[in-house]
């Protein structure tokens, strides 16, 4: 299968109360990431803290919200070049509100708005992302 969903987002006025929530909800490991605003949510078991070790489920993250109006879960989906990936869902007619972004040591991911209003995420994983 090509360009599979690789991890999710929640978005949270209180992060902290809100991995309370979805521990007690569905038994999810959730964790705060050093030196960043950020939380670790691990529903599947996995060989490192991003990468799944089994099909069938994925691992995600939690943020604070970014915009007052962004009240969904995100999902980013794995492309071979993130580049090209961009611009071919802008011919499609897609928004980017999220250019090219480095997630260090990990990869790249950009944010779109697809043309009916839904929100997606590109992927790119590189280990060489600065």
């Amino acid at each position: 299968m090509r360009n599979p969903v690789a991890h999710f987002e929640i978005y949270a006025d209180d992060p902290d109360k809100l991995a309370e929530f979805y521990k007690n909800l569905f038994d999810w490991k959730i964790s705060a990431v050093p030196n960043m605003e950020y939380w670790s949510i691990q529903t599947v078991d996995s060989d490192d803290k991003h990468m799944p070790k089994q099909t069938g489920g994925i691992n995600g993250g939690m943020a604070k919200r970014p915009r007052p109006e962004v009240r969904f879960w995100t999902n980013y989906v794995t492309v071979e070049s993130l580049d090209g990936a961009l611009e071919r869902a802008q011919k499609l007619g897609a928004k980017v509100d999220k250019p090219r972004t480095p997630v260090p040591g990990m990869g790249w991911f950009a944010m779109l708005t697809d043309p009916q209003g839904n929100v997606f995420a590109l992927w790119q994983a590189d280990k060489n992302a600065k």
